[in-house]
């Protein structure tokens, strides 16, 4: 929860806004403004305080306990020009708040922590548990010292400017080692842990069980991802329990799935109890992996637990970003925060001089020209197998005419997978425009390399049959100069000569031209391919010099 506290007109006006843009997440607290501090400071784990600075560092001071327990605070100024993380910038979650305060707002927000401020990700906000000389080792990579990474186990990490060795280390594992001197522990979810149970297992048992598998083979419980069972046992309350006190989820499988799992240990007892022999073992081996435990009993008697652990392979994670049309504003903030994760970036060469100061120090970038579309998928589903977390960039949507297809149709299910929407072409051009695409529409692309002209002909037909309004893609280059011509020829066949055409050439960039014609008057000369044409159905209409296609009829009836 967010405490909300204000002490002036200006501030309550301010913290109501963010009061109904966040109902769920806020709570406003009135009152003296020392004791609302005071209350919000002990019950949420974030505050926003619409007050100076200097007095909010005066009434939290003696609240203090310690950075892993405080909660983040972000000051608003009276007039909400700027948010300042003030307060638990990495562990209390202040540097976010004050960029979701910002954005509600439209506040500046202020962030000091250090390797925010250099670009760089804080070893505590990977969202992995960390441990060790971490104050130390982050205070190296922001100085620039030599900082090896040791990875024992493979897992996605965003841009760390490390390299094969250094006085100081990274270290990723999920086995419990004590850190040395000038070395961080990062240990990733890669341990599933399957357990099987007697109806009333006791959770104590459950614990003593488990936690003793992981201690003898040396795993760390901080890399438990879940424990995971058979369906019938979704509501144990020993294993439910268990699960909460590990603060893993509890991932059930039905049993005729379990059954199909080969394991070294199989048995006849739960095969009769619950449908499959095996349930510690098939539960952990159920996502694939490799068996480090092998199943045990518990050490009561009569044993009513059964555990084993299986290391599952380190999944690399491919983003496919949409970066728009082209101006940064149109950029999303999730296409942002794609970008400052990956580690390895994929794309055109004239899309990543685009968003190259958006990078993290240290991503590596492999750019390629026009022409190598399949190379590049190829190139990002082979870096995200080797466990790397990749963002392969494409501009507008990068499901539309872009890369999300030929990385898809190469990538299978040994990736983890994440489609990043951006503003198309299509939908930067209508809204210069007016409003085109307002009812039923089509976008079909004009370029025969990959698709014969036939094809493309009878879309176009069934469009102007069909009376959609039609936007085209790739209309025209200079070597495909015919195309657009007999593209229109078709659509004129069922609409007439005065059809409001809308023609935009690189929307949204600072070259950009906007022009209303009609279907008679568009010269296909005037057309590249870094335009987008729009072509108007019947009910299309130009008002006020825009174009706009209503969204039903009784408006085009109401016009004869």
């Amino acid at each position: 929860m967010i405490g909300l506290i204000s002490a002036t007109a200006a501030g309550a006006a301010a913290r109501d806004r963010l009061a109904a843009a966040w109902p769920d997440r806020t709570r406003v607290y009135g009152g003296p403004v020392a004791d609302a501090v005071r209350a919000a400071f002990a019950e949420c784990d974030r505050l926003v305080c619409f007050l100076a600075t200097g007095a909010v560092v005066r009434l939290v001071a003696p609240l203090l306990h310690g950075k892993a327990d405080d909660p983040g605070v972000v000051c608003v100024d009276e007039a909400g020009r700027f948010a300042v993380s003030l307060l638990g910038g990495h562990g209390g979650g202040a540097n976010e708040l004050a960029r979701e305060v910002g954005e509600v707002l439209g506040a500046e927000p202020v962030v000091t922590t250090a390797t925010d401020a250099a670009g760089l990700p804080g070893l505590d906000t990977l969202g992995l548990p960390v441990e060790g000389d971490v104050a130390a080792v982050s205070r190296a990579l922001l100085d620039g010292e030599a900082v090896a990474l040791r990875a024992e186990v493979t897992w996605p990490l965003p841009p760390l400017p490390v390299g094969a060795e250094g006085a100081y280390t990274v270290r990723v594992t999920d086995r419990i080692v004590e850190p040395a001197d000038g070395e961080a522990v990062l240990r990733p979810p890669t341990l599933v842990v399957g357990v099987g149970a007697s109806k009333g297992a006791p959770v104590e048992e459950v614990l003593a069980l488990v936690e003793g598998a992981l201690r003898g083979a040396g795993l760390s419980a901080a890399s438990v991802a879940e424990l995971a069972t058979v369906d019938a046992k979704a509501g144990e309350p020993g294993l439910v329990e268990a699960a909460r006190r590990l603060g893993v989820p509890m991932v059930t499988h039905p049993a005729e799935e379990l059954a199909r799992v080969v394991v070294p240990n199989p048995s006849d007892a739960p095969l009769a109890a619950v449908g499959t022999p095996s349930v510690a073992e098939a539960a952990a081996l159920a996502g694939g992996g490799e068996l480090l435990v092998p199943k045990r009993k518990s050490a009561g008697f009569p044993a009513m637990a059964t555990c084993a652990v299986v290391r599952r392979p380190g999944r690399g994670r491919l983003a496919v970003v949409g970066l728009g049309p082209g101006a940064r504003d149109l950029l999303t903030p999730r296409a942002r925060d794609e970008l400052r994760r990956a580690s390895v970036l994929v794309g055109l060469d004239q899309y990543v001089d685009q968003i190259r100061d958006l990078l993290r120090p240290g991503t590596r970038v492999l750019e390629s020209g026009l022409g190598a579309e399949e190379e590049r998928a190829r190139t990002a589903v082979a870096e995200a197998r080797r466990g790397q977390a990749v963002a392969l960039i494409g501009s507008g949507d990068a499901g539309v005419y872009a890369m999300a297809s030929p990385a898809l149709a190469e990538a299978s299910d040994d990736v983890d997978v994440v489609g990043v929407p951006g503003v198309t072409a299509a939908l930067a051009a209508g809204a210069l425009l007016g409003a085109p695409l307002g009812h039923d529409h089509v976008s079909i692309s004009l370029s025969d390399l990959h698709t014969p002209w036939e094809v493309i002909e009878r879309r176009v037909r069934a469009a102007a049959e069909a009376d959609l309004v039609v936007t085209f893609y790739n209309p025209r280059s200079r070597g495909r100069d015919w195309q657009l011509p007999k593209a229109l020829a078709v659509l004129a066949g069922h609409r007439t000569p005065a059809t409001p055409v809308g023609v935009v050439r690189n929307a949204s960039r600072a070259d950009e031209s906007v022009r209303l014609t009609t279907l008679a008057g568009l010269d296909p000369a005037t057309v590249d391919m870094m335009t987008v044409v729009t072509v108007g159905n019947t009910a299309t209409r130009e008002i006020a010099g825009r174009m706009v296609t209503p969204r039903g009829y009784r408006w085009q009836e109401e016009t004869r």
